[in-house]
């Protein structure tokens, strides 16, 4: 069965009304769409979590490269308030395995 898609509409109006939930479920969908694959689990707890960047697929257990995000830092890189390194020396966001800085590049979200 797919999955539920959050339409444009739907995702945009989420933003603009400060919806976190469904915020971060859209732009998730994004990435997640943007950037096809499994190398990288991007998780954003409690809303969700994707697998992205092409590379190796992780299937079970624990991924070897993952980025955790709360949602409200997360809704603030994507939307380019805040950058992928002041999250990171700041300690807001959590990137582990070789490839997981790789999500760096995607960052803010071009036409939200």
């Amino acid at each position: 069965m797919a999955k539920r898609q959050i339409s444009k509409t739907a995702g945009v109006a989420a933003i603009a009304a400060g919806d976190k939930a469904t915020s971060v479920r859209y732009l998730l969908q994004l990435i997640e769409t943007a950037s096809p694959g499994g190398a990288v689990e991007l998780r954003v707890p409690p809303f969700g979590a994707i697998q992205c960047i092409g590379g190796l697929d992780h299937r079970r257990g624990t991924p070897p490269n993952v980025v955790e995000l709360s949602p409200e830092n997360f809704l603030a890189l994507a939307l380019g308030d805040v950058s992928w390194e002041e999250l990171a020396q700041s300690g807001e966001l959590l990137a582990s395995g070789v490839m997981a800085n790789e999500l760096r590049n995607l960052f803010p979200l071009a036409g939200v």
